[in-house]
């Protein structure tokens, strides 16, 4: 036990509390197979001596009757055990595995910019699967093991001391190469662990990006590094392999030179007619030595199994004590926003010394449509971030409605606020689901309703069951415009306060744009709304536009105002645009 953390196992075992009857029943379970186990030999040597060797009939049959119903008794613990200790192992990883997702779906963005997705796909669900054999093929059956040990050994002592001698004599051999395959077991299932996780992330970047691998012609290239990694994979499982094949072989030729010291010890004192051996007691250490041995033999590959629970378990107890969420300490309920929105000397920056805003100053009355413009690295969508809090403001303050964002809980703020991204991602799913977002506040003939509304209707209904058409995997059945559109309605049903387009427009057909174009007309009446766009034709009619440089708001009026600024960086780029599309 001395290579078994203490402290990372009664963390799992802290979660076995809610289910403390079925645990304690697990323990009686292994108790009693213990005792049915170690009495069936002991019931061979009363039969051999007692009735076999004098030829008694009717005591045999009666001793075969009790050695039939103490194997039965022996068989139902062995189930009861087996059941429960994997069912209490299922319940446990389940509850650990919702409070892993529901610990990783409150972290800061800046966690997922750092972390690979392929790793923490590893943690929800390979690692604590690993988490379970804890349970099932780990602590209870060493439990159970230990408790069939010391019964043996007691038994064994009880028939005769002298071949128990014999036994006890080996047993340290096998405890030393047991302690010795539980060391180099740790290291190698670290290893495995570890190229477990380097193959998923691979392969999930891999399968991810699948378009820009063939796009660039990257098919061998990529397909070169995976071997590499899956060679280092199999390096891992082949030197766990190769310590298995080495440890077993060993343990049996301890045993057998157990066996044969005591078949030669104990037939030696029969045939020189000592009576404190019998032939039930050869019979019976036979059956004893290897459910001695078996179980020391089993241990370490049982505390191997627990070991890789632990170090799983550790793996996911990094995540679960990862203190990367935002502080959601306000109490304010935002049920309905004015819309007025104030950035006051905001100061942030993704990396620490890099800042990407400057002290903005940023004033945006109710229900007026905002744009934001500049080059890439501006600043724009880092505003939109803040806003919804995904990241903490290094200094500086947000307000909505004269109150700061962190008053307000952050359920609340961003059920408030809408978004639509560049790059939309929709789930595996119907489009009535992507829309809703299985939001049951929103009915499906307000969905009708709104996608009427701003021109999508038709184009779902084309679809093969329409509003019930599963787009798969990212959306991957629509086109960019389409999933757009997708996008923009999930927004407009939600019914924002605050709606925010962030470069909503800039991978669509013309059609597409004339659609969203004048629903944003229709669902930016009488709310506040925020459009980054690099495409100025955009946002022509937008009440005031910021125009953003390196951090800084470099301008800000009207579409007409800006162009009216000799040598403004606005008109630059209206101009240097215009001059390309003409």
């Amino acid at each position: 036990m001395s290579a078994i953390k203490p402290k990372s196992l009664k963390k799992v075992i802290q979660y076995a509390k809610p289910y403390q009857s079925r645990f304690n029943w697990v323990i009686v379970w292994a108790i009693l197979l213990s005792i049915f186990a170690a009495a069936r030999p002991y019931l061979l040597k009363q039969t051999v001596d007692d009735y076999l060797k004098n030829h008694n009939k009717e005591g045999l049959l009666l001793y075969v009757i009790i050695m039939g119903v103490v194997l039965l008794l022996e068989v139902l613990s062995q189930f009861f055990f087996t059941y429960w200790a994997n069912w209490l192992g299922q319940d446990i990883i389940k509850d650990i595995r919702d409070k892993l997702f529901q610990h990783i779906t409150s972290f800061k963005m800046k966690y997922f910019d750092n972390e690979p997705v392929g790793k923490l796909v590893t943690r929800t669900v390979s690692d604590i699967e690993s988490i379970a054999s804890i349970f099932s093929q780990g602590l209870f059956m060493i439990v159970s093991d230990i408790l069939k040990m010391i019964v043996i050994l007691g038994i064994m002592i009880y028939m005769n001391w002298e071949l128990t001698i014999i036994v006890l004599l080996a047993m340290p051999i096998l405890i030393y190469a047991t302690n010795v395959f539980q060391k180099k077991m740790k290291v190698a299932f670290n290893e495995v662990r570890n190229e477990i996780s380097n193959l998923n992330t691979f392969v999930q970047e891999r399968l991810t990006g699948m378009k820009i691998v063939q796009l660039f012609n990257r098919e061998k290239i990529e397909y070169e590094k995976f071997k590499e990694i899956n060679q280092k994979h199999n390096k891992a499982w082949l030197k766990n392999i190769l310590y298995n094949s080495i440890f077993f072989p060993i343990a049996d030729f301890v045993s057998s030179l157990a066996l044969g010291a005591i078949v030669w010890y104990g037939g030696s004192q029969i045939l020189d007619g000592d009576t404190s051996t019998t032939f039930g007691d050869l019979f019976t250490y036979t059956m004893l030595i290897n459910m001695l041995f078996n179980p020391l033999r089993q241990i370490a590959d049982k505390f191997n199994v627990m070991q890789m629970g632990i170090v799983a378990a550790d793996r996911v107890f990094e995540i679960l004590e990862t203190d990367s969420q935002i502080q959601d300490k306000g109490e304010v309920i935002a049920n309905r926003f004015e819309g007025i929105i104030s950035f006051q000397q905001v100061r942030f920056s993704y990396l620490k010394g890099e800042e990407v805003l400057k002290g903005i100053n940023l004033e945006i009355p109710a229900g007026a449509t905002v744009a934001i413009v500049g080059s890439t690295g501006a600043g724009k969508s880092t505003i939109i971030n803040l806003l919804n809090r995904f990241y903490e403001i290094d200094s500086g303050k947000i307000l909505i409605d004269q109150t700061n964002i962190d008053d307000y809980t952050i359920e609340s703020l961003r059920k408030q606020i809408a978004v639509v991204l560049q790059d939309v991602f929709l789930f595996a799913d119907t489009i009535y689901n992507n829309i809703t977002l299985y939001n049951d506040s929103i009915q499906r003939e307000d969905v009708i309703v709104a996608a009427q509304k701003i021109g999508v209707h038709d184009f779902i209904m084309s679809l093969p069951n329409g509003y019930d058409y599963n787009v798969k995997e990212r959306g991957v059945m629509l086109s960019s415009g389409q999933r757009q559109l997708i996008a923009f309605l999930r927004a407009y049903v939600s019914n924002p306060s605050i709606l925010i387009l962030d470069e909503a427009t800039s991978s669509i057909d013309s059609y597409s744009e004339e659609l969203i174009q004048n629903a944003t007309e229709k669902i930016t009446k009488g709310r506040t709304s925020i459009i980054i766009a690099h495409r100025l034709a955009t946002i022509m009619k937008a009440d005031r536009i910021i125009v953003m440089d390196k951090g800084e708001i470099v301008e800000s009026g009207t579409h007409a105002e800006l162009l009216a600024l000799e040598k403004g960086y606005y008109k630059n780029l209206y101009e240097s645009q215009f001059s390309i599309q003409v």
